[in-house]
């Protein structure tokens, strides 16, 4: 018998930025202070590594297994570094044209 008030259980991809989520705030938070230069750091660490994540996961649709989901969020880490790559190899190129 099923209870029509239950809600569905939240996909993998909802309870992964969940946690992205978080980890960008603590990222925030730990860069935000102002008392050692380690915990800046790890803080600035988190949130670059949270916030790449992100791009990754809130461009993968929820319907997907874990498998497929953790497949395609490393296929879209894989994009996001080679748009990286490439806009520090053209930079200096980019750089002379204006001489």
């Amino acid at each position: 018998m099923e209870r029509e008030d239950m809600k569905p259980a939240s996909s993998f991809i909802d309870r992964l930025e969940t946690v992205l989520m978080a980890l960008i705030l603590l990222g925030i938070l730990l860069v935000a202070q102002q008392y050692s230069v380690l915990v800046f750091r790890i803080g600035l660490g988190i949130l670059v590594s949270a916030t790449l994540l992100q791009i990754a996961v809130g461009n993968t649709p929820r319907d997907l297994t874990v498998a497929k989901s953790l497949l395609r969020i490393v296929m879209l880490l894989a994009v996001v570094a080679l748009i990286f790559g490439l806009g520090i190899l053209l930079a200096p190129y980019f750089a002379t044209i204006g001489r």
